[in-house]
């Protein structure tokens, strides 16, 4: 019984540091977000990716939420993802589409950094990491928009019944 005891006073404590430490990033970030947002800067933002994005059949805002998941990754940018996601009314092909990216290339300069300092080249590993994320996306992409349409060989839910 005691094990179980140690077990959960373990578990306890390293929950909250976790919550502790996740808050120290995530805290400001949302902060210097609110900054941007009240500055304009991330509108600009958004219009910068915007041809990316739209290569995806995504709405402008949809970018911003992208590039914090690209560059902080999906721990840390969850929040963030979330709250813009709310605030600008992303319709859930988006949200699907931006989860699909990040599948691939969250964090991907922490990761390039850890790899490179271990000797893998890290514009290869850049490079390959966002194009793979890329392709994955668009492919994505098509597949929703062919079954908006309804123009896919899957049956749909009635029909299996």
């Amino acid at each position: 019984m005691s094990y179980l005891i140690d077990a959960l006073k373990e578990a306890t404590i390293g929950s909250i540091q976790s919550i502790k430490q996740i808050s120290i990033i995530v805290i400001p970030i949302m902060l210097a977000m609110e900054i941007l947002k009240d500055m304009g800067l991330l509108d600009r933002i958004a219009d910068w990716f915007s041809p990316v994005v739209r290569i995806f059949g995504m709405k402008k805002e949809s970018a911003f939420p992208l590039v914090i998941g690209i560059i902080i990754g999906l721990s840390y940018g969850a929040g963030i993802i979330f709250k813009a996601a709310r605030e600008n009314k992303l319709p859930k092909k988006d949200l699907y589409l931006i989860t699909y990216f990040l599948v691939a290339a969250h964090a991907v300069f922490e990761d390039t950094a850890i790899f490179a300092a271990l000797g893998v080249s890290a514009v290869l590993l850049l490079s390959t990491r966002l194009a793979v994320a890329a392709l994955f996306t668009f492919l994505a992409s098509k597949f929703l928009k062919a079954l908006e349409r309804g123009e896919t060989n899957e049956l749909t839910t009635k029909e299996r019944i």
